[in-house]
């Protein structure tokens, strides 16, 4: 797959090295649905006020906000600070997340 937009791609690697690219989060988040967790050795997702440059995405922080559109619509955007999370938030409104509250949200 390209990628088209920088700001929300995401990646996953297995650890046999198979690389899965998605032009958001909320697309791996889906995709993780049919993986076992324990065969992933990399999660990555672009950091949003860095377009391209990939950051942890278990460590990251993630903004929901309708004033921020991502390619898919869930209007969801990583951030590898959570202070830049956090002054976005202030800017644009929504709701802020950690990895495992991402993963619960896609899970239910």
């Amino acid at each position: 797959m390209t990628i088209v937009d920088k700001q929300h791609a995401a990646q996953m690697v297995t650890k046999k090295g198979k690389v899965y690219n998605f032009d958001a989060v909320e697309c791996m988040m889906n995709q993780l649905k049919e993986f076992n967790e324990n065969e992933v050795a990399l999660f990555l997702a672009n950091d949003f006020d860095r377009p391209g440059e990939l950051t942890d995405a278990t460590k990251a922080t993630y903004l929901i906000s309708e004033n921020i559109p991502s390619p898919m619509g869930a209007f969801l955007s990583a951030f590898s600070e959570e202070q830049a999370a956090k002054n976005t938030l202030a800017a644009n409104g929504g709701e802020l997340l950690n990895w495992n509250e991402l993963k619960k949200q896609y899970q239910d």
